[in-house]
């Protein structure tokens, strides 16, 4: 039977905006490439201020990017989130399903969450994240019988905020059997969490973290990063941009050339290398070749708006890889 990954996170649409010059980012006090949660009022203030650019909507959170391009690649998932009974979340729920994603979601009449993504000219994106209903998800919501009959659970790293909902998780995935998986998700979110990280890396079992992400946790080089990460994880992904990735799994340690690509938007790369990653692994791929679809989906996301590979991108990616999406079930 085929493995499959259940994953967990925040469900939020994405809107995207691309913006002329950076010195809007400097207005709204938001820093280059950061992710920083802002209540209902700062997300209306931000979007009043984005509003004389163009913006596209999309369904996104970490996980669920990761999630939606694991069953994209033939690969059984699910999702665990919290999302508000109104039109966002709706439109959140059938994105999902419409490839194949068994949803576990929790309902609320608090709106839904959106993450506005705000791309520079140099494709580099900022994250002001609303949670709305997404905040609601913790870990009284938790049951035993959520996890069994999966093979992995997948964390993002954006939940580290709430310890208590992160550690029940991992507690009831491994009672489930699943082996545990956790992408840093952003420089900030390891800045403020090092010491818990720290804490839970026994426990984890494959890690990805790209360079700042790595560097906020060992402050050390990427190469000194995936040594230390890889004395408790099994399987150490730690991103290195346009150069690739450097990758540990047990005694086997190898690096992945990167190719130069025209970015246009830099949201969701590190989510759909993990998906990519994943996939070959479950898949059975070599290292070299789970390194290899998971740069081919990142370097694909990048050339387009969102998180989102186009289809023609996807049969592309199919022909390269012999794989097939996940057979939809109605």
């Amino acid at each position: 039977m085929k493995k499959s990954v259940l994953g967990i996170g925040n469900a939020l649409v994405d809107i995207l905006t691309r913006i002329d010059n950076d010195n809007i980012l400097n207005e709204l006090g938001l820093p280059k490439g950061s992710m920083q949660l802002v209540d209902e009022k700062a997300s209306a203030r931000i979007g009043e201020k984005l509003e004389k650019y163009e913006s596209a909507m999309a369904p996104g959170g970490s996980t669920a990017n990761t999630i939606h391009g694991l069953a994209k690649c033939g690969i059984p998932a699910g999702y665990i989130c919290y999302v508000g009974n109104d039109k966002i979340g709706r439109f959140f729920e059938d994105a999902m399903r419409e490839v194949g994603v068994k949803p576990v979601v929790f309902h609320s009449d608090i709106s839904s969450g959106t993450a506005r993504a705000i791309i520079s000219p140099d494709g580099e994106r900022t994250f002001a994240t609303h949670l709305g209903a997404g905040a609601m998800l913790n870990d009284t919501l938790l049951t035993q019988e959520i996890f069994r009959g999966w093979d992995y659970c997948f964390i993002e790293g954006y939940l580290i905020a709430n310890r208590t909902l992160v550690k029940k998780t991992i507690e009831l995935a491994k009672n489930a059997g699943c082996k545990i998986i956790i992408d840093f998700a952003s420089y900030n979110v390891v800045e403020d969490n090092r010491d818990f990280l720290i804490e839970i890396l026994p426990d984890i079992d494959i890690v990805f973290a790209n360079e700042e992400e790595a560097k906020s946790l060992t402050n050390s080089t990427p190469e000194e990063a995936l040594g230390f990460i890889s004395k408790f994880c099994e399987t150490t992904v730690v991103k290195i941009g346009k150069k690739g990735s450097l990758i540990k799994h047990g005694n086997e340690k190898i690096v992945v050339e990167g190719h130069v690509v025209n970015a246009i938007d830099t949201t969701g790369a590190g989510d759909m290398y993990a998906a990519g990653f994943l996939a070959g692994l479950i898949k059975g791929f070599t290292l070299e070749q789970c390194g290899a679809l998971g740069s081919c989906l990142a370097e694909n996301v990048i050339q387009v708006m969102g998180a989102k590979l186009k289809e023609e991108q996807w049969n592309a990616v199919y022909s390269s890889f012999q794989l097939e999406p996940l057979a939809i079930s109605h």
